[in-house]
């Protein structure tokens, strides 16, 4: 009977071992291997301090931007009355944004569909008489003594109740029926409202932040390109159905006139003059001459030009620097906190408010056609100010809610009050030695 025996085995080198090969080890930047960016706590840190800069930077330029238009509007009276109505906005946005950051995750996933059915409600407003116009665009409400821009609030009822909708729905976005109802169906209300009045801008952040939302959710790149190619032909054609549209994109291409003190074409030009002769360090903060009535609209849609004049391009670059460190802290936050409905109401509000800012930036410097939007957190406009102050908290309520974070905070909060209750004692003490 034949038996079975084991292949013989390659004999080896007396005292050899068989090693497996080294694994990679990924490679990391050496920032990213400090303690301090491992830290749970440094997401809400980065989004926060480079918020607070952002605001307190754009009060400063509108104070100096906006202080000959407010004397112009005034006779010579008041040169602080747009700053005053500025900085008015800020007082009262920052006591509610501090109570927003507070609040647990499961609050705002309550509120979301009151804050979408009720910023619908306020943008249904442009279609009452109480809609205000103004450079073509009919999207101001006044509502007795106060005006105020409904589109805006429907960025942040949008972009939560989003998150919301797109977290429940998980794998079943790869079907075009779970994409389309409700969120596109909803979406496609509030842009059609916000088109109804003429703003074609504010219709391009909406598209972005739908799209931002969809993206994180997880909806397929297939779905993206149809979509897209939608999105493109749709803008063309609303693009080319205007008067006003269409001679900023002839101002944009260098086919419009350059005389008229109310044409776009105007303001990209003296835009441009503005940024070119701030230099490296500006003019000084206050000296700027494009202000002085020669650059409309320079204390709002043009204002990162009348920083690049006085602040020169190192402002310029701080400015793009701190939104780029908002864009870091909004990934990496979206990253790493593990609630699906996080990490897509982050990435909405994300696409908004950095989607706007790019737009912005690339018409103060001649990249694209003149739109009409305010540079986020910086330019004048109470609406758009309250609105991004309360999505960014939302995002800080978010980031308190990361993984570890509430710990390393609550840590760090007793550690402060045992230091302050030392130095306090030593200071006790020296005064009863004294």
């Amino acid at each position: 009977m034949s038996t079975l025996t084991a292949p013989a085995r390659r004999a080896r080198p007396t005292g050899s071992r068989r090693t497996r090969p080294p694994a990679r080890k990924q490679r990391r930047a050496p920032w990213a291997q400090s303690v301090a960016w491992q830290s749970p706590v440094t997401t809400y840190y980065l989004i926060g301090g480079v918020s607070i800069l952002l605001l307190v930077l754009g009060l400063v330029m509108v104070l100096s931007s906006s202080s000959i238009y407010a004397l112009n509007a005034t006779e010579g009276t008041n040169p602080f009355a747009d700053f005053v109505g500025q900085a008015s906005y800020a007082l009262i946005a920052l006591p509610v944004a501090y109570l927003m950051s507070r609040l647990p995750v499961r609050a705002y996933r309550a509120l979301a569909w009151p804050a979408m059915l009720g910023t619908l409600a306020m943008q249904v407003l442009v279609f009452t008489p109480m809609v205000l116009a103004d450079g073509g665009n009919a999207n101001w409400v006044a509502i007795g003594p106060i005006v105020l821009q409904p589109s805006e609030f429907a960025k942040f009822g949008l972009a939560l109740w989003l998150g919301a909708v797109l977290a429940t729905k998980g794998k079943l976005l790869k079907h075009w029926s779970h994409v389309i109802f409700p969120a596109l169906l909803v979406s496609a209300l509030f842009l059609g409202t916000v088109l109804y009045s003429h703003d074609l801008g504010t219709a391009l952040v909406f598209i972005a932040l739908v799209a931002g939302a969809l993206w994180v959710a997880g909806v397929p790149t297939s779905k993206f390109v149809v979509a897209g190619c939608a999105v493109t032909a749709l803008v063309a054609a609303l693009a080319v159905s205007s008067e006003s549209r269409t001679r900023r994109i002839l101002d944009f291409l260098g086919m419009g006139a350059e005389t008229d003190a109310h044409d776009t074409g105007y303001q990209s030009v003296r835009a441009l003059w503005g940024l070119g002769s701030g230099g490296l360090s500006g003019v000084g903060l206050g000296a700027s001459k494009e202000k002085w009535l020669w650059l409309p609209a320079g204390d709002n849609d043009f204002i990162f030009a009348i920083i690049g004049e006085e602040l020169g391009l190192l402002g310029a670059l701080l400015v793009l620097a701190l939104f780029v460190a908002l864009a870091v802290g909004l990934c990496r936050l979206i990253a790493r906190h593990p609630d699906p409905f996080v990490k897509i109401t982050t990435a909405a509000v994300g696409c908004w408010i950095l989607g706007q800012a790019m737009i912005n930036i690339g018409v103060a410097i001649g990249l694209f056609p003149v739109i009409g939007l305010p540079l986020p957190l910086v330019s004048k406009g109470g609406s758009s100010l309250v609105t991004t102050i309360a999505g960014l908290a939302m995002v800080l309520a978010f980031a308190r809610d990361e993984p570890g974070a509430r710990e390393a905070l609550a840590a760090r909060r007793g550690s402060m009050r045992r230091s302050l209750a030392v130095i306090s004692g030593r200071v006790g003490t020296r005064r009863r030695r004294g």
